[in-house]
């Protein structure tokens, strides 16, 4: 999804955990003035799935981040992500400094982790879990506005405009009514996660400004002020909202602002 001006910076838009590219549609239209690209990551909205029984890893995301940006000939681009998102775009940034020019994350910074004296353990659970996988079959909705009021009351709410917006990129009909495009594989565990000291040599080898956008109801903060140290050049905003808090109305006009000023600051330096 696109919008804005087509000769503006880009800046290229990466949702969340079981969202899709219409998470950035409350953002857009108070982005006129730039180039906003949001991508469905993969087995996310309307993206191919990975092949069966690969894993979902995050750091996959980065290739297939990179792939989309030469393939719309972007030699250097901003990131805004989303919580799974915003950790996506900033191992992207850490691994090609050269190509990111700033990141403005969202209820996020960094990958989630295993502690690796558990990692055995939680191998060993995850394994179980992808087996018992293979023979699960989700059930439908039967209405679409049965999806609808799912999403708005779903782990992290969201209003009722932005659970449709969500729903109608990430459903599907099918034959018992309607589903979810997403690969049902997004809801293992991962078999293996980064640890908290691989997460921190990604962190500090991020030379990009960061505007780190909290919602003074949102989730991990406590861990991404505490790695907020390690980056360069960051600064911490905290607004009102949850961990969608983008898709609000107050908070995105607050967050439109902020992403245009930190724009128009580098243009003019």
């Amino acid at each position: 999804m696109e919008w804005g001006n087509p000769t503006a910076q880009p800046v290229l838009a990466l949702h969340g955990w079981l969202d899709n590219a219409a998470s950035f549609m409350r953002l857009a239209p108070l982005l006129p003035d730039i180039r906003l690209i949001a991508i469905d990551l993969a087995g996310h909205g309307e993206s191919s799935h990975r092949a069966a029984g690969s894993p979902y890893y995050i750091w996959d995301n980065i290739a297939d981040v990179l792939a989309v940006a030469d393939q719309l000939l972007l030699r250097r681009f901003s990131l805004l992500g989303h919580s799974m998102g915003a950790g996506v775009a900033v191992l992207l940034a850490a691994c090609m400094p050269e190509r990111v020019a700033r990141l403005f994350l969202i209820e996020g910074l960094a990958p989630l982790v295993y502690e690796a004296e558990s990692l055995p353990e939680l191998m060993a659970q995850a394994l179980i879990k992808h087996r018992r996988m293979e023979r699960r079959t989700l059930r439908p909705y039967k209405t679409f506005e049965q999806a609808v009021e799912a999403r708005m009351n779903g782990r992290w709410p969201v209003c009722p405009e932005a659970a449709r917006w969500l729903v109608e990129r990430g459903l599907e009909r099918c034959a018992g009514g309607w589903r979810w495009r997403s690969d049902p594989a997004l809801l293992l565990p991962s078999v293996v996660r980064l640890s908290e000291a691989q997460v921190e040599a990604f962190l500090v080898r991020v030379k990009a400004p960061v505007e780190l956008i909290l919602g003074n109801e949102g989730i991990d903060s406590a861990r991404m002020r505490r790695l907020l140290p390690l980056l360069v050049d960051a600064r911490e905003h905290v607004l009102v909202g949850n961990h969608h808090l983008h898709l609000e109305a107050g908070a995105a006009a607050e967050i439109a602002t902020l992403i245009i000023n930190s724009l128009h600051d580098s243009c003019c330096h």
